[in-house]
């Protein structure tokens, strides 16, 4: 169900991910990177060094009080350790990090790791971190030298932490900007890009900053966060095919597939999401039969065939052929209503026709990893409206229930493993059945998958080629320079 979307922003937004959110932590990770090489250093020496440097990077922003829109990472669980000084060696610790700032043994490198490779600004090798294919430049080692002296010690003073200052969370400084400018922008110093100098990451990176910067200067008026800025201008209406910029870029197929897309993925999440919230635990009364869960479905049904509700829905395209924003209009009837769900999923199965989509698009529409229809993607719904079409649209919606519950199987079987503590076997899942009723262990989360264009937009803001003002977004001149937004 996910795997299209997953796949795809993988395809279009290489060295980014959902968790990062500071261009300051690549840029650490860079200067960690050229310190362990000089000094070589081995795995265990550089998750040391991580792990201290991330504590310190946040008793900086903690002891500053600065109010940035995002916190440093593990600023909450690091306080703890700020008393008369900062307990580095605790906060930090390496053997009981469920009582450290963060417990996974790497701390938030396991976040950044991935991204940092993919954009060459570290590597790893024997398990050690070493400087990546975009070498750290000096001035950016010495912005971040105070602050790896200060992490080969126990217990730092607050006066001491202080020297280190400059390395706090915040806007990047010039050098760090420059570098990491060039990096994720594929460009030369000057903003010159020359396609056969970079990797294809690179150059698919930057088209997709590209296509999201003319997206803003098209559409940021609107007063939308970057994601839906990019869809109004890419998703829906003609300028994907018409725009003299938009147009030239082959990835913009690609951004108009996912984001379509992206609302048959948002849609199955929160009908699951809805459905397992109102299963009971194993110990109490409220577990369901799969009968009273496809009534819960269906009694919210309007009372009409589905043949009728389709032809009630806003039309999808208008006279001269572009899109038209019908999810949109659909999603503003709430979209934590289950039947506002049902209706994204129709609206999918109908552009998943032959002929609705241009040939590009619709190959990452569909995202298939074979020929045929797969299990729950907009051409299953499409088969499935066919097979109801002249029956009540309840029908519809308790079919969707059996396969949501079908599929919630599957997956739960193939990631059924052998618990080492027992000896038995694992299900991973948080719905299961017993006697032939339902019970959860936990809610599932409702949220959108990310598609990484928030962060991709937040990073251009550090780097000084977007700018929000009043709720607007605007990319300013140096970033229409470098990524060539103009016609």
């Amino acid at each position: 169900m996910e795997g299209p979307v997953m796949r795809a922003v993988d395809r279009l937004v290489p060295g980014m991910s959902t968790v990062t959110r500071y261009l300051r932590y690549h840029s650490m990770y860079a200067a960690i990177a050229a310190h362990a090489e000089q000094n070589a250093w081995d795995s265990i020496a550089c998750r040391r060094s991580v792990r201290r440097s991330e504590v310190l990077l946040a008793a900086l922003q903690h002891h500053a009080g600065t109010d940035l829109e995002w916190l440093a990472h593990g600023v909450d669980r690091v306080r703890r350790y700020c008393g008369e000084e900062l307990e580095l060696a605790r906060a930090a610790d390496e053997e009981q990090l469920s009582q450290s700032y963060s417990p996974r043994r790497w701390g938030f490198w396991d976040q950044y790791g991935g991204p940092a490779m993919v954009l060459g600004t570290v590597d790893v090798r024997d398990g050690a971190l070493r400087p990546g294919r975009h070498l750290c430049p000096a001035e950016v080692r010495e912005l971040f030298a105070p602050l790896l002296s200060l992490a080969g010690r126990d217990v730092v003073s607050f006066a001491d932490l202080e020297t280190a200052g400059q390395a706090a969370p915040g806007v990047p400084c010039p050098a760090e900007r420059k570098w990491l400018t060039e990096v994720l922008t594929a460009t030369h110093s000057g903003g010159t890009h020359v396609p056969g100098d970079w990797e294809a990451s690179d150059r698919t990176r930057r088209a997709t900053l590209r296509i999201l910067g003319r997206a803003i200067d098209l559409r940021g008026h609107e007063g939308y966060g970057y994601q839906e800025t990019l869809r109004s201008a890419v998703a829906f209406g003609e300028e994907a095919t018409t725009d003299p910029v938009l147009a030239t870029i082959p990835e913009t197929a690609g951004w108009r597939g996912v984001l379509l897309r992206h609302y048959s993925v948002g849609a199955w999440r929160r009908l699951w999401a809805a459905l397992v919230a109102g299963v009971g635990s194993k110990d109490g009364e409220a577990d369901r039969s799969a009968e009273e869960l496809r009534d819960w479905l269906a009694d919210q049904a309007p009372d009409a065939d589905v043949r009728r509700t389709l032809d009630d829905l806003p039309p999808l395209k208008g006279a001269e052929g572009q899109l038209l924003p019908v999810e949109r209009c659909i999603l503003a009837q709430g979209a934590q209503l289950p039947m506002t769900n049902v209706l994204l999923l129709m609206v999918g199965a109908l552009r998943s026709r032959e002929g609705h989509l241009p040939a590009d698009v619709r190959a990452v529409f569909l995202g298939r990893q074979r020929q045929w229809a797969e299990f729950l993607d907009p051409t299953w719904v499409d088969g499935l409206i066919n097979d109801y079409l002249d029956r009540r649209v309840g029908d519809l919606a308790a079919r969707l229930v059996d396969d949501m519950l079908a599929q919630s199987r599957r997956v739960a079987l193939a990631k059924l493993r052998t618990d080492p503590a027992t000896g038995g076997l694992k299900i991973f899942s948080r719905l299961h059945l017993r006697n032939e009723r339902y019970f959860k262990t936990g809610d599932e989360g409702d949220s959108d998958l990310g598609t990484r264009i928030p962060q991709l937009g937040f990073f251009a803001e550090q780097l000084g080629l977007f700018t929000v003002r009043d709720s607007c977004h605007t990319v300013t001149a140096e970033g229409r320079r470098i990524l060539e937004t103009n016609p």
